[in-house]
This record gives structure tokens, sequence and C-alpha cells, in this order.
């Protein structure tokens, strides 16, 4: 059996081999229909590949990581960039998180983009971005993993706007890059001021050990936190990046599933636990972190309460969900932050399984309306979509937080963190204890707007759009059986790996950065355990927001509200006019210094031609002096003489 490095790096080759072979296969009309193949028997295999690491990491010695031997990039002066991974507990779980689902997502692409004349180009460019992510999980050095983080974003980029010839999905693209490129220049400032503390340094172990052993300025390194949060702000679309996610949906649903579900808006969680070590030295950092998240949990849960388009629901949700690991991430100032990074990277584990489930669901649901996605024009599917209705519901169920499912166990572990983070006596525990309330309204909302869009979509009077026309019918297999799969993994996954056994969290804390975290913060380790309250807190409330959509949506209508609740989902339904307020403070007057930039510039640039034209005028007037006839040039001379010599007469008369 291999070791854990030439299998990181066999799993790393697999999709970038992937997108090479399905690039080619554009060139042949036969052999486009089959591009979707590299893909998944590369992602299937590394999948398994992963599933074998994971094997291996369990039993290797606890606090164990694998590095590879540096390979220089580029080198100039102190700065020293080399190609270098990591295998532990942490980047394990995520690619074999990634993996799976990617493999599942790939299966149902084939079907749903059936037919579509850019097909082999969609493949292609799912795989770079699947090795991009996997590069992203796996590399030891801050340049590099910003190299990975940009190859990230441009396929988000590519895939987004993968409908380039509609304006709407040019836009969004567009608008995704811009946007999350906010964010990305903070963390690239972060990162070379980490690499000014950390002893020049930029290898990711090398950083942790040097400042671990001289602790720089606290206000320098909280500010190098900062900034790197920035990058995870863009990415993982926290307020105020958070617009450009929504706008995304415009590209292929599998995309949403993949992208901005499961993988790429996870980023951002991970740069923040696989650098805890450096958070945890910065409580007002880690505090920052939590406060952010919590504003975003609750903003998009609030403005997910009224959207009609299935995507956009779900889409701010994920924005909500993310919200709510980075509340985890920041209690890791006040708990030990093991056990922080745990519940945000176990709410990211099960995320992936129902979210992605979600999306995927939806697009079934598109697919067989013929491309409509507003719950307005559809409804009553239960008898018509069967599996995809069942298995969505596995996902919203799982999403809402129903007892016993995998959401439940996962949110239930950060609202436990935010409490203990309360009751710590740490910097901001009183904070803490505010966000706490904060974190159980939004999981209100969320069971309410998770069963609204259940209930709008497969339930009340069955409505067909005339899109569908006469051909409305349930998914084909290659489409449905990855819906049952991921179903199987919403409604187990959390159950199995953490709140019985405490698997995930136990092989987590293996992790050589978290145990150097633990260390430093010297925090009061928060023990794996059952919390009845927490629990019996989380049932009662995704089950009071079940209760009050099922009374309110029960026979459909997506235009209804709770009684005296009409303004506040008015709100909700114009999103808080927050994309308006960005384009009245930050596009518009852009826009109008772009244009009179532009207008200095052709003013700046007629002036240059016309000065640049003097000489030309007047080569032109004295051009015919230049005749050639030596007879002419003679006479000139003499002339000139005489002119001279009468000014020299005239002077001395006078």
């Amino acid at each position: 059996m291999s070791d854990p490095l030439t299998l990181a790096v066999i799993i790393l080759a697999l999709p970038l081999t992937a997108a090479v072979l399905a690039w080619l296969c554009a060139g042949n009309a036969k052999l486009k229909h089959y591009a979707h193949l590299p893909l998944v028997l590369a992602c299937g295999t590394a999948a398994v590949l992963s599933a074998l690491l994971l094997n291996q990491m369990l039993g290797a010695p606890e606090k164990t990581s694998y590095v590879s031997e540096p390979i220089t990039w580029f080198a100039a002066g102190k700065l020293k960039a080399t190609f270098t991974i990591t295998v532990d507990a942490l980047s394990a779980i995520m690619l074999g998180m990634i993996t799976f689902i990617a493999t599942f997502i790939a299966l149902f692409s084939s079907g749903y983009m059936h037919g579509d004349k850019g097909y082999p180009r969609f493949f292609a460019v799912m795989g770079l971005f699947v090795f991009s992510m996997l590069g992203l999980v796996l590399a030891n050095n801050f340049f590099l993993l910003i190299l990975f983080w940009e190859g990230v974003g441009l396929c988000s980029y590519l895939l987004v706007g993968y409908y380039y010839e509609k304006p709407s999905a040019a836009a969004a693209a567009r608008k995704a890059f811009l946007v999350t490129r906010i964010g990305d220049t903070g963390l690239i400032l972060g990162t070379l001021l980490i690499w000014q503390l950390g002893g020049w340094h930029t290898n990711l172990n090398d950083v942790f050990a040097h400042i671990a052993k001289n602790p720089p300025d606290t206000a320098a390194l909280t500010t190098a936190c900062l900034l790197l949060f920035c990058g995870a702000v863009g990415k993982s679309a926290q307020f105020p990046l958070y617009v450009w996610l929504p706008d995304a949906m415009e590209g292929p649903t599998p995309v949403s599933a993949l992208i901005h579900a499961a993988t790429m808006v996870t980023a951002g969680v991970y740069l923040l636990a696989r650098c805890a070590p450096l958070f945890v030295l910065c409580p007002d950092a880690q505090i920052a972190v939590s406060w952010i998240g919590g504003i975003t949990a609750l903003l998009a849960a609030f403005i997910a309460l009224a959207q009609t388009d299935l995507k956009r629901v779900l889409a701010y949700s994920t924005v909500s969900q993310l919200g709510f690991m980075f509340l985890a991430l920041g209690t890791g100032g006040a708990i030990s932050p093991a056990f922080a990074v745990t519940a945000a990277m176990f709410h990211l584990f099960t995320h992936a399984f129902f979210k992605a489930l979600l999306f995927l669901a939806s697009g079934s649901v598109m697919h067989a309306m013929g491309g409509v996605i507003d719950v307005r024009q559809f409804g009553g599917l239960r008898k018509l979509l069967p599996v995809t209705h069942v298995t969505f519901l596995c996902g919203a169920a799982a999403l809402a937080g129903l007892p016993l499912l995998s959401g439940f166990w996962s949110k239930d572990l950060i609202l436990e963190a935010l409490v203990e983070a309360g009751e710590s006596k740490r910097p901001y525990s009183a904070g803490y204890f505010l966000l706490f309330v904060v974190a159980c309204t939004a999981a209100l909302m969320t069971a309410f707007y998770t069963c609204r869009a259940y209930l709008l979509t497969f339930w009340g009077p069955e409505r067909i759009p005339h899109e569908a026309g006469h051909h409305a019918h349930e998914s084909p297999k290659v489409m449905t059986v990855p819906l049952m799969v991921l179903a199987v993994g919403a409604v187990c996954a959390g159950a199995a790996l953490q709140p019985f056994t405490h698997w995930f969290g136990d092989f987590l804390g293996t992790a050589p950065s978290l145990a150097q975290a633990d260390r430093v913060q010297g925090a009061r380790a928060v023990e794996h355990h059952l919390n009845w309250t927490m629990m019996g807190v989380s049932t009662a409330l995704a089950l009071f927001g079940v209760a009050l959509a099922v009374g309110v949506y029960r026979n459909g209508g997506a235009e209804k509200a709770p009684t005296g609740l009409e303004p506040v989902f008015a709100a909700s339904r114009s999103k808080l006019l927050v994309d308006e307020l960005y384009y009245a403070v930050f596009v518009k007057p852009a826009e109008v210094l772009a244009f009179l930039a532009r207008v200095f510039d052709g003013a700046l640039d007629g002036v240059t031609r016309v000065v640049s034209s003097v000489p030309r005028f007047v080569a032109e007037a004295v051009r015919p002096i230049q005749n050639g006839l030596v007879q002419f040039y003679a006479l000139s001379m003499a002339l000139g003489l005489a002119v001279f010599l009468s000014f020299v007469v005239f002077k001395i008369a006078r």
C-alpha cells in the first residue's frame, strides 16, 4: 500500500488528467458525448484512494502529519515559495468529502448537461476546479495556497458564466470574480505580513512553529489574521461580500451543487481552521470572526424567508450556514480551538451532503419543469417526481435541523460551542451569549424557509408550467441515483460520525496544528457528550419553524405570509435592497469616475495629438523650399546674404 503522500499526489493528479482528457474530447464529434467519463472515473477513483488514505491516517500515531520534500517554485531574496503538501487529519477529511461529493455531482451532470453544445468544456473546467480545490486543501505553503485559491476563483468564474451568451450569466460571473477579488486582496496582504512575522518562512508548519516560539506584537498579528479573514469573507460569501453567491445561481445547477454548496465556498472555513494556531493568539480577531458569521447567518436567513426562486432560497441558505461555521470558528478564542474547529468542520461536512442534495434535487425539478425554477409557477410535484420528492425531503429535513438527522447534530455542536464560550470567563464571553441568541433565531428561520420551499414545490394542487409541456416526468436514473446516495448521507452521516462514536472530533483533534492551538490557548477542553438541554432547544426551534411553515403554506401560495408579518416578508423579498444600496454607493460612483477618466483621457489625448501635429504642419509649410534645384539654393543664399548685409548696414547707419 502506498504511503499517504503518494496517495495524495495521485488524488491530486487524477482530476487534472480528467480535465485534459475531457478537453481533448471536444475535437472529436463522437468522443465529445463521452467527455464526462474521465471526470466520473477520476473522482470515483480519487474517492476510493481518499478512503484508503483516511484509513492509513487512522492507523498512524497520534498528532501525525506527513509533509512532502519542498520543491522550490521561485525565490527572491528572503522570499522562497515551494511546492510542498501536507497530509493530516484535517486535509484527509476534506479530501474524502470533496472527492466523494464531486463523484456523484459529475455523474448527475452527465444526465443534466446531456446534449449541451459545451459538454466537453463543462467537464474540463469542472475537472480543473476539483484539481484546484484539492491543491488548496493539500498546500503547505501560503503562496502555493494562494495559487490554488486563485485557480478555484478562475474556475468558478468560468462555470458561473458557462452560459456566456446569456447576459445575466456573464454579469453574474463578473460580479463573482470582482467581489471575491476584494477579499483576495486582503488574503495576499495578510500572507505578506504573516511572512514577515513568521521569520520570513512561507511553509505553514514553519510559520506556526516560529510564531509559537517567538510571539510577535499582538496588534500586528491581529491585523494579519483579520486580513486573512478578508480572503475567507470573500470566498465564503460572508457579510458584506456575500452578494455574489445568489447571483452565481445563473450557472448550471451542478455548478451550484459542487462549487457553491460543498467545496469552493468552504475554502474560507478551511483556511481559518488550518490557521487556528495563529487565530488562537488573537481574541479580537476571533470575536470578529464570530460576529461576522452571526450577522451573515441572520441576514441571509431573513432574506431567504420570502424568495420565490428555489435555487436562490438554497443560495441564501448556503450563505447562512457558512455563517454558522464562522460562528463556531470564532469561539476558539474562548474554548478549546480543537472543539471550535470540530464544530465548524462537522457542520461543513454534513452541510456538503444535504446542500449538494438539495441543489441537485432542485436541478431535477428544473429539468422536469422545462427550465422553470420559480415556485410560483409549479407545485404539487410529489407524485410526478417521487424520487426527487423523497430525496429533497431528506435534505430539507437535515437543513431544518430536525432531530437525529445530520444537520441537527452539527448545528447542535455549534450552539454548544457558543454556550461554552459564553461561560468561559474569557474576553468577550458575554458577546458569545448574544451570538447564541442570534444563532437560535437564524436556526428558527432556517427551519421555516426550508419547509416553505419544500411545501411550495411538492404540496398543494399539481401545477406544471407550459414550458414543461406534456413531458414532465421523473429524471433518469443517472440523475436520481446520486440523489439517493446523498440522501443517505444527509440522514445518517451526522449520527454515524459524531454524537455517539465521537469519531469525527477525536480524529480531527489529532491534526498537529489543532493540538498546537490547544496548547497555546490553554483553555479548558470541552468534553464530547450528549447535551440534552441543547438538543431540546434545537428540537424546539426546528419544530416551531416547521409548524409555522406548514400552517401557512400547506396548500401552496408563495406570496402568502404569516398574518401581521406582511411588511417583514416584503422586506425579505426585496433582499433589504442591499444590491441597490451597493450599486448606489459603490458601483454608480465607480462608473461616474470611470466616465470622467475616459473623458479626461480623451481630452488629454486630443491635446497631445494637436501638439504633436504642429511640427508636421511647419514641415509641410517649408517643404517646397527643398526642391532639389542648385540654382534655387544659390539664389536663396544670395538673397539671404543681401538681407543680412542690409540689416548690418541699417544698424551701422543708425
